[in-house]
């Protein structure tokens, strides 16, 4: 390049949106950051051929796009319990095994603060009920539709990023609407994690682990409330099981710490379990789904891993 911009310059501002872009197309965060790492790696060895650096976002995502279409030609789609069948029953549970979906911390993707329409539309696009339903379509239709509803790139623009025709790619994303539309759960009002609302339904679901205090998590839940568990497979429908589930977990008080976090632009919490040496150790991530009835879902990632991730301690 004659432009005298360095590498880092060009492409640095572009990294979180890579990330996110890859957790869309892969629904793991570790595969994401692999993604964006294989995808700078590509785009350095070839960054003299970039002739002007306005045109690095559409480059770069051009790289990530394939990067990503590459690795899903080499393992099945991820998953979340709910999306293999009916629901558990809570006396005999059960033991699924599949390549599931991860959750991702917001402030991994974060957009700018600064501006609160797009920090909203960041959020809707990294929920965990729509980065489910966008593994079940074709892994190209995926990226079509992710490229021109979620990143609103021009049909020319991916139709060069997947070197097909601007009709084929408007094809495609009619398909994949329809598909995803099949596929999705019905839409609701869902609420910000800063909302009051949230915020209250999130300190009584901590309440509930902490204190073992089951009437408050009683009350947090919708009657059609469910609980997913990763990485057993099982999942719960309705309060009533849902709560079977939960005392067991819970018992005693004092057993669990909370920390709150969000996850996939909603409530979340780091959870901790107490040891034989009296300090709780990292357990998983639990992701609430927050509407003003109360929480319509919670999915319980059983991943220590995850906790540190999410930038917290290993023990507390």
């Amino acid at each position: 390049m004659g432009t005298g911009i360095d590498f880092t310059e060009a492409t640095e501002p572009h990294r979180r949106g890579l990330l996110a872009h890859g957790y869309r197309m892969l629904g793991a965060w570790d595969e994401a950051e692999d993604a964006v790492q294989e995808t700078y790696l590509r785009a350095w060895r070839a960054f003299d051929r970039l002739e002007h650096p306005e045109l690095a976002r559409v480059w770069l995502y051009r790289i990530a796009t394939n990067v990503c279409l590459t690795a899903l030609q080499r393992r099945a789609r991820r998953e979340l319990p709910s999306g293999l069948g009916g629901a558990s029953d809570p006396d005999t549970g059960t033991d699924r095994h599949a390549a599931w979906i991860q959750p991702m911390a917001d402030l991994a993707v974060a957009a700018d603060e600064n501006d609160p329409a797009a920090v909203v539309t960041s959020r809707e696009s990294m929920r965990l009920a729509l980065i489910a339903s966008l593994q079940h379509l074709p892994p190209r239709q995926r990226a079509v539709l992710i490229l021109r509803d979620v990143l609103a790139f021009p049909a020319a623009e991916v139709a060069a990023m997947l070197e097909t025709s601007t009709a084929a790619v408007k094809s495609s994303l009619q398909r994949a609407r329809a598909h995803l539309d099949a596929v999705a759960p019905v839409q609701e009002e869902l609420l910000e994690p800063d909302d009051a609302r949230a915020r209250e339904l999130l300190k009584q679901y901590v309440a509930g682990f902490e204190n073992a205090d089951f009437a408050a998590l009683e009350a947090a839940l919708r009657a059609d409330a469910a609980l997913e568990i990763v990485p057993s497979g099982s999942w719960f429908a309705g309060k009533v099981a849902c709560m079977a589930i939960l005392r067991d977990a819970i018992g005693a008080p004092g057993a669990w710490r909370m920390l709150p976090t969000v996850a996939n632009g909603q409530p979340a919490a780091a959870a901790y379990l107490i040891g034989d040496d009296g300090r709780h150790h990292a357990f998983g991530i639990g992701s609430l789904t927050i509407t003003p009835a109360g929480i319509a879902r919670i999915v319980a990632f059983g991943d220590a891993g995850l906790v540190q991730r999410f930038g917290f301690p290993p023990a507390v």
